[in-house]
């Protein structure tokens, strides 16, 4: 599935209108604190793990959008108003935050050794 229409909607969503006529709104608080970037989530490289230390602070700049921009036909590139920029949205990971966000699942990726 693709996205028909990206756009913010009443200035604390993210809409997503897919191309099969469904929708996906995403609080934007979610959907940052959410980030699936190496810097918001970890990572693990030859068997050494990396976990982020989550930031002290929070700052209404976290939360709003600055720019989308799609990276070929699979994901958006978000850059937030506080510069913060890594995190690659796939479509799939979006949808899933869409189911997500009702029960506020973290997405810790545990799995990381």
């Amino acid at each position: 599935m693709s996205p028909k229409q990206i756009k913010i909607f009443e200035k604390k969503k993210l809409l997503i209108v897919w191309n099969d006529g469904s929708e996906s709104k995403i609080d934007l608080k979610y959907l940052r604190d959410e980030c699936p970037c190496a810097s918001c989530k970890g990572e693990t490289i030859l068997m050494k793990t990396y976990r982020p230390v989550k930031p002290a602070a929070t700052t209404p700049e976290m939360y709003k959008i600055k720019d989308i921009e799609t990276i070929g036909g699979y994901a958006i590139q978000i850059t937030w108003k506080d510069g913060h920029n890594t995190g690659i949205y796939t479509w799939e990971y979006i949808q899933q935050l869409d189911k997500d966000q009702l029960d506020n699942t973290q997405h810790n990726y545990n799995d990381l050794i």
